[in-house]
């Protein structure tokens, strides 16, 4: 998956399974902020009437969709940070040994 001229070493491996992790934890943050603070949106446009809250949901949603695209098809998988980390240690570790 990425090409190198040498094999990674341990630390290496380390480093990019954590940094990939921590790609995919970025995402589910700012998907549990996103509806958070649309559901609050939610809340106070429609106890007020109006329906406007459909707008900054539909914007946000565009841009969570886009930071989806770029961590789950570019790492692929999904899972907690922990099972992550332990997930890309261990396809590293099949790449680089040529499995």
């Amino acid at each position: 998956m990425y090409p190198t001229s040498r094999p990674l070493v341990d630390d290496e491996l380390e480093s990019r399974a954590r940094r990939r992790a921590g790609a995919r934890m970025g995402w589910y943050v700012h998907a549990l902020v996103f509806l958070a603070v649309n559901t609050a949106l939610a809340f106070l446009s429609f106890s007020s009437g109006r329906h406007w809250a459909i707008y900054p949901a539909l914007g946000w949603g565009l841009g969570l969709l886009m930071h989806g695209v770029g961590v789950w098809i570019a790492l692929g998988g999904g899972g907690l940070h922990d099972r992550l980390v332990a997930q890309e240690r261990e396809r590293l570790t099949r790449d680089r040994n040529g499995l």
